[in-house]
């Protein structure tokens, strides 16, 4: 129930996209494409003819189309308002329930509160919605345009709200298994019922029951307010993924990495922080990692006066180094990480930067239980460090441990687990659909897009193939075929 979640939810809840009557979009081959079928929704149009020729910082081209409809020329620094406009046709709902660990809005209301988001408060909105005029209305003194983890949180809530989705949300829910059915028609009076989670919205109204086929059995439990857990059985046509990527730190897999004193995230760090564990420490805190959330690490130590060695495994002068592709005007502190990593590696006098450290071209070879680390350097010289506390910053992965293998089968490799970058889940490009699995769906970061202005696309790639489905179901009724098991 993060921002893909609810943005598909919105879409299947029969919110539909038409070109504004005013707009103009800068792109004049795409906007003579619009213009073509300004009658019909987004939805109702050839994605893979409006996404044509288009290039963007997405890989998906539906997340590069939905973007430039949503926000024109973004990346080249323009704030050109969407050209778009919104309308709810009941018409076009499609029966859906949204299942959540937490409050809608996802894995943003875990996230360390004390650090700017990376993107735009524009670029984190969601559709119809805009975030200036949200954050305004509860007269929120932005200062920058990039804005707080915990507004955001705070804004996809109140979306969820507003655009009245909260019927198909369920919260504190958690998956044990998601598995495909193979079951005769006559079996399927056999369903299990939980009236804590209701199941009516998984069905067809109108008593077309018999046109949802059970594809998928999704168990799991719900959390209730006394703590104890109510267990549930559902039965769907289709599954869409949309679970991220924070559920598993990324490790290191090397000797003492279980030991309480090496960390895996963020919070844990601020615990310790906030408890005073690391105060008056002599040791340096140890931060492993070259991205954007081992440079908050550090910041945050540094802003604590706590001394750091931070250790990664690339060069500096790496271009494929996060810091390369943020311009330095709107992201100084992170350019003032990167200035630190350059300039004060412990090549040079170390004693002159007691405050921070770093080590390049390093990997880590273990943790010893006297609080020490071994490195190793880019030619095999191995050092031994000293350390009060040791933070492992190097991403995350999605947990699908629902899943038949783990997921491992949907992916492009399919002998490896699935990642956002290395490999991500196969899908259709238009459809978002598992090319290896009929009827289960992914978007966001399990298929590559990590920024909230790309998974967008596919709440949109989905609703397209769910409404034309829904549609044909629609013309088997009428044309009196209506009595069989679903879609052919």
């Amino acid at each position: 129930n993060g921002p893909s979640g609810i943005c598909l939810s919105y879409l299947l809840s029969g919110y539909r996209p038409y070109l504004s009557p005013e707009a103009i979009h800068p792109n004049p081959v795409l906007h003579t494409k619009l213009e073509e079928a300004r009658h019909l929704s987004i939805v109702d149009q050839d994605l893979e003819y409006l996404s044509e020729g288009l290039e963007g910082r997405s890989s998906n081209p539906v997340a590069v189309l939905f973007d430039t409809l949503l926000h024109p020329d973004a990346d080249f620094g323009y704030d050109y308002p969407p050209v778009l406009h919104w309308k709810l046709e009941q018409h076009n709902y499609i029966p859906h329930i949204v299942l959540g660990k937490g409050p809608p809005g996802g894995a943003w209301h875990s996230m360390e509160g004390s650090m700017l988001t990376i993107s735009f408060g524009d670029w984190m909105e969601l559709p119809g919605l805009s975030f200036k005029e949200w954050a305004a209305s509860k007269r929120r003194n932005i200062k920058s345009d990039r804005v707080m983890p915990e507004e955001i949180a705070c804004y996809y809530k109140h979306y969820v709200k507003v655009m009245g989705l909260q019927k198909n949300f369920r919260d504190n829910v958690y998956i044990t298994s998601v598995s495909r059915l193979y079951r005769e028609k006559d079996d399927e009076g056999t369903s299990q019922r939980n009236e804590d989670i209701s199941t009516q919205h998984l069905e067809m109204e109108d008593g077309q029951k018999s046109l949802t086929k059970r594809n998928w059995e999704v168990r799991g439990y719900q959390r209730a307010t006394d703590g104890s857990h109510v267990p549930f059985c559902l039965f769907a046509e289709n599954v869409a993924l949309a679970t991220g990527t924070f559920d598993s730190p990324g490790r290191l897999q090397v000797e003492g990495e279980d030991f309480p004193f090496v960390l895996h995230s963020m919070s844990d760090f601020g615990a310790a922080i906030s408890k005073g564990k690391l105060r008056g420490k002599a040791d340096p805190v140890l931060i492993v990692g070259a991205g954007l959330t081992a440079a908050d690490a550090v910041l945050c130590a540094y802003n604590n006066n706590i001394p750091v060695v931070h250790v990664f495994r690339r060069r500096v002068t790496d271009t494929s180094l996060i810091f390369k592709q943020l311009p330095k005007k709107l992201y100084p502190e992170y350019h003032k990480v990167y200035h630190m990593m350059c300039t004060q590696s412990h090549s040079m006098d170390s004693n002159q930067h007691s405050a921070y450290t770093s080590f390049p071209e390093h990997n880590v070879l273990s943790f010893k239980p006297e609080m020490k680390c071994v490195l190793q350097s880019a030619s095999g010289l191995k050092k031994i460090l000293k350390f009060s506390v040791a933070l492992v910053l190097i991403g995350s992965h999605p947990n699908l441990f629902f899943l038949k293998d783990q997921g491992h089968s949907i992916g492009h490799h399919s002998d490896q687990p699935i990642t956002c970058k290395g490999n991500p889940i196969e899908i259709d490009p238009y459809t978002y659909e598992c090319t290896k699995e009929a009827n289960l769906f992914a978007l966001g970061p399990l298929v590559g897009d990590n920024f909230v202005r790309f998974l967008k696309g596919g709440a949109l790639g989905i609703a397209r193939c769910l409404a034309i489905r829904q549609k044909k179901k629609h013309e088997l009724i009428e044309s009196g075929d209506g009595g069989g098991d679903g879609v052919p």
